[in-house]
């Protein structure tokens, strides 16, 4: 059985060398779907003899990683994200799948956070396991614009794969900032779509309890000040995103 590494980019260059050098030298093919990178990420990409493609017009996460497999040519697809690092705990597990592969099943990995100086391991953000390993012509992800998942029947097995998968989401709170800001449009944008509406009271009450859960029920006060500063900014995100629909309602500027 052949294995495909599978990653969506854009602008790059600071995290994708690290994260192909932790599978180039295992999988068969490796898949990278640009969205329009202006860094050195098209070379990085052809150091390591991926198979490296672009797709200017951006058609939301979900359709851009079905553009990336429909590209893939191997029998099995691990997806990545640049900012992702394979542990070799992880790329044992994964070798044992595919050498003895189970029908219709998808693998989900343990994704270990390094955030605002140390490594998160409470808040609901350890073990962060993520559907990232299954044959390819199992499935797939949904259309989703933002927070993408795989389809998962009724009649396909979850299985938790062993090993760390390293993450580096955010360079520093500006990054996180900016990054938030993308994701919170990205979900007023879906749910404006379907015609959804909300008030500024529901992204209240939302934030709030994104607090609690994060930082009481999830025990994220054991990370330290690290963990209090993560709920705190992600209760502020997910008021932004009901914020962002809830304008959407509002009265156009008179000309």
């Amino acid at each position: 059985m052949s294995l495909a590494a599978v990653l969506i980019v854009h602008n790059e260059e600071a995290n994708l060398a690290a994260c192909l050098a932790s599978v180039r030298d295992w999988v068969d093919e490796i898949v990278i779907l640009d969205s329009g990178s202006t860094d050195s990420t098209a070379a990085i990409a052809a150091e390591f003899g991926a198979q490296y493609a672009v797709e200017p017009v951006w058609p939301g996460y979900g359709r851009q990683r079905q553009l990336a497999q429909a590209r893939v040519r191997s029998d099995w697809c691990l997806w990545l994200d640049a900012d992702e690092r394979v542990t070799p705990a992880l790329r044992a597990s994964i070798e044992a799948v595919v050498a003895q592969p189970v029908g219709r099943t998808v693998y989900s990995v343990p994704r270990l956070n390094w955030l605002f100086g140390r490594h998160i391991r409470h808040c609901g953000w350890y073990p962060d396991r993520v559907l990232r390993l299954y044959p390819t012509g199992l499935t797939r992800y949904n259309d989703a614009l933002v927070h993408e998942k795989v389809e998962v029947s009724a009649d396909m097995r979850v299985q938790p794969l062993d090993g760390d998968l390293l993450h580096y989401p955010y360079r520093d709170l500006e990054h996180y900032l900016s990054k938030s800001a993308r994701y919170a449009k990205a979900w007023a944008d879906g749910r404006a779509a379907r015609g959804k509406r909300t008030s500024l009271l529901a992204g209240f009450g939302h934030a709030l309890g994104c607090f609690a859960r994060m930082y009481l029920l999830k025990a994220g006060f054991l990370d330290g000040r690290a963990g209090l500063l993560i709920s705190l900014l992600s209760a502020h995100s997910t008021f932004v995103k009901y914020a962002d629909l809830w304008l959407r309602s509002q009265p156009s500027r008179p000309e």
